[in-house]
């Protein structure tokens, strides 16, 4: 006898086989453990320890507060002991990277080689070393090089400032500049007077070019010298002294600083990096983000950028 499905029941199985299907539409696959995960960056720790030059030193801490914000577990210390005081730590192994304002001497090379320290020398900025006087001083608005080398130079007679032009006040100058471990201390001198060091002792020496804004700002016949970005972040105190080097007084500005026509004081600026820190993958990001993405920090901090192709040859050094 045929027997034939009541629609009761019918009604069951369809009901059962829509349940089914739909949990096995919702169920996901297991997860294959011998599948090959999705990479993902590493996270990068680590310690910078950076020291040098007091000019580089703005931009150094710009890049590396903006680095910080995407590697909160890099720590990056950033010293100030001037260009030279960064190469003397530099070459006997205490810092990863040295700050300079000039390249690196011979005779600091030397030592380096010594202690067996390789490194990569890395250009960055361009600087225009910038003359100051205070922002009252309403009788200088320019010096010749030849009045600046009369001012400055070992053997000088100038006292006041009717000793530079005769129809200047006879007021005594008052004379600030970098300390002799500074870059900046050694290019003007080299510049100005024609050899490193070669310079009057009667002036206020300072590693801090903070501490030389407040002397000149502080003294109404004061005159010093220091790089371009601390009179940016200061014209409130200071006043610039256009240079003429024989063609015409020259104002340091981005332009003239870049094109090199604010002559003889326009100069690259360096860092040095140690092959050994370079070997680190933190220390290299830092280096590459300084390079690359860490450049349009450049002139907001007051100097003046590379040109990229400059850039693309400096980072391939590091490769």
């Amino acid at each position: 006898m045929k027997r034939t499905l009541s629609k009761k029941w019918i009604s069951t199985i369809l009901v059962l086989m829509v349940a089914v299907l739909t949990l096995t539409g919702c169920n996901t696959p297991a997860p294959d453990p011998y599948a090959t995960p999705d990479p993902t960056p590493a996270k990068l720790s680590g310690e910078i320890i950076i020291d040098g030059s007091s000019t580089v030193f703005p931009i150094t801490e710009a890049i590396a507060e903006e680095f910080r914000k995407i590697n909160p577990d890099v720590n990056i210390s950033i010293g100030v002991s001037g260009t030279g005081g960064g190469f003397k730590k530099f070459s006997i192994g205490e810092t990863d990277i040295s700050n300079a304002s000039r390249p690196i001497k011979e005779s600091e090379a030397a030592i380096a080689k010594e202690n067996k320290i390789d490194y990569v020398e890395v250009m960055i900025a361009y600087d225009g070393l910038s003359v100051m006087v205070n922002k009252a001083n309403d009788f200088v608005d320019t010096l010749t090089v030849e009045e600046l080398n009369n001012i400055w130079k070992p053997d000088s007679t100038v006292v006041t400032w009717r000793d530079v032009r005769a129809e200047w006040p006879n007021e005594p100058i008052k004379l600030y500049a970098p300390g002799t471990d500074s870059g900046t201390f050694d290019y003007f001198t080299e510049e100005i007077n024609g050899g490193t060091g070669v310079v009057r002792t009667d002036f206020t020496p300072s590693e801090d070019d903070n501490v030389l804004v407040q002397g000149i700002a502080g003294d109404k016949y004061s005159l010093g010298f220091f790089g371009f970005a601390y009179y940016i972040e200061n014209t409130d105190k200071l006043k610039i002294v256009k240079i003429d080097a024989g063609e015409g007084a020259v104002e340091p500005t981005f332009e003239t600083i870049k094109d090199g026509s604010y002559s003889p004081l326009s100069r690259p600026i360096f860092m040095y990096v140690t092959e050994e820190a370079l070997a680190k993958e933190h220390v290299m990001a830092f280096v590459e983000y300084f390079l690359t993405d860490g450049t349009e920090l450049i002139s907001e901090v007051g100097y003046v950028p590379l040109e990229e192709a400059i850039y693309a040859e400096e980072l391939a050094k590091l490769k």
